[in-house]
């Protein structure tokens, strides 16, 4: 069965005091309901970001921030197992309603490493 990621977005001015109590409960009852039913893999929120871009003379500069061009930052991922997309959907959904913002769905692609001769 596919797998696919479920990630929440913050705006750039996000207060964690505006998180009250009955938000909370909303996020660990769906939660529950993920495992409950068998979908959920995993699920996090995410801290400071570091951003890590190649330069032209082999080097990787890191830099801390998500200080690539965004409105909106990531605040937190959750990876289900589904039959397919419109069940990945249906998911976040309720992710919408208990985190109160918005998300985005994509289908995680594994590609096995090949054999070696």
């Amino acid at each position: 069965m596919p797998h696919y990621l479920i990630a929440g977005y913050l705006p750039d001015n996000f207060d964690p005091s505006t998180q009250d109590e009955a938000m909370v409960d909303e996020i660990h009852a769906l939660n529950r309901e993920m495992i409950a039913a068998g979908v959920r893999k995993f699920a996090g929120g995410l801290g400071a970001a570091h951003t890590l871009r190649a330069k032209p003379n082999g080097d990787v500069l890191v830099t801390d921030g998500p200080y690539l061009e965004t409105k909106e930052l990531v605040g937190g991922i959750t990876i289900v197992e589904t039959a397919g997309l419109d069940e990945a959907l249906a998911w976040a959904r309720k992710g919408v309603k208990a985190c109160r913002m918005p998300v985005e769905v994509r289908e995680i692609f594994f590609v096995p490493a090949p054999e070696k001769s």
